[in-house]
């Protein structure tokens, strides 16, 4: 198997794991129209430099949202009739494909940008954690990897349980907790001001961000467009900077501070992640009970799901394992123990 259908492969074979049989399938005829497309979408798949699967260049999720942004925007009508199971999928993608040549290949260029809003639900609760381990003090909140920086947000977001999201304009979120539940006392907030190294804009990049929302998965679509009218009223401040250089920067004044990521330290180079876990060591060395600094992470291990931890430096050092999450946070496993 070659490089590239091998990305398609294990893209379906991801979508379904994370619920959404629909991208599969499309992933599956992407593959067997671009090993017989002359063209030159087929060839650049075809002959793709770099890593062509989710751990590189995400070429397939690249097609993905080219097709779901044709969609949304009213330009495939034929294709949205596919996904909605009213016509043939393979057919209309064939046709999607031979009319959109340009547009299609425009989306090729770059990378997938998401910003999974339901990851809130654990910046919620580790934030009601870290509200209780350090009783008082308002933080301010620093996010790294911030993209267009909806979960810059979060303390504007609501958890409830048992409760089936209508696509009103609040963000509801509704995980599944497969154990504890957090604290309910809320952290107090101060600022919040977040990072990327190509941060979007809610309301000029909207369409971008709702299009890499797999199209089955309504609950994710409602809950983008909720979060999107709350950044029209309370705008993200999101730098263009990579993501080591700027926390050091924002780290040299004390204050109290939360840093945070979800799913985005991966994406880093090295070099970044070293500069990220260095300013932070530096800034640690400073912090006191009036200016803590707390450092909460979201990211893969290795293992199914997320790892949930978060350290907090007040004069003395602690950190928690707080447990585990689905990448998407359908799931929480809400298990908190001190680490080292």
């Amino acid at each position: 198997m070659s490089r590239w259908s091998e990305a398609f492969a294990m893209q379906a074979k991801a979508c379904r794991a994370l619920g959404s049989d629909l991208t599969a399938r499309v992933c599956e005829s992407l593959a067997e129209l671009i090993a017989h497309d002359p063209g030159p979408i087929g060839a650049g798949v075809r002959d793709w430099q770099g890593d062509p699967t989710y751990h590189g260049d995400s070429v397939p999720l690249r097609l993905c949202g080219a097709l779901h942004g044709l969609v949304l925007a009213g330009d495939a009508p034929g294709l949205a009739d596919a996904y909605a199971g009213h016509a043939d999928l393979d057919s209309e993608i064939f046709q999607s494909i031979q009319y959109n040549k340009a547009t299609i290949l425009e989306w090729l260029k770059h990378p997938p940008q998401t910003n999974e809003v339901a990851r809130s639900a654990v910046l919620i609760a580790a934030g009601r954690f870290l509200g209780v381990a350090a009783p008082g003090v308002r933080f301010d909140l620093l996010e790294l990897g911030a993209s267009a920086g909806l979960n810059l947000n979060f303390p504007l977001y609501t958890i409830a349980e048992n409760t089936t999201y209508a696509g009103s304009s609040d963000v509801v979120l509704t995980p599944q907790w497969r154990s504890g539940r957090p604290p309910a006392a809320d952290l107090a907030i101060g600022s919040a001001r977040g990072v990327d190294i190509n941060p979007l804009d809610p309301q000029r990049d909207g369409l971008r961000l709702m299009a890499y929302i797999w199209p089955d998965q309504r609950p994710r679509l409602e809950r983008m467009r909720a979060a999107l009218e709350i950044a029209g009223i309370h705008p993200p401040q999101v730098d263009r900077d990579d993501a080591g250089a700027w926390l050091g920067a924002q780290l040299a004044a004390p204050a109290a501070r939360l840093v945070y990521h979800t799913v985005a330290a991966q994406y880093f180079p090295a070099q970044t992640r070293t500069r990220v876990e260095d300013a932070m060591q530096d800034a640690a060395t400073r912090a006191t009970a009036e200016h803590p600094l707390a450092h909460f992470s979201m990211e893969t291990d290795g293992t199914p799901g997320t790892a949930l931890r978060l350290r907090l430096w007040d004069g003395n050092y602690r950190a928690w394992d707080l447990g585990r999450a689905d990448a998407h946070a359908r799931w929480i496993d809400w298990q908190p123990k001190e680490s080292r």
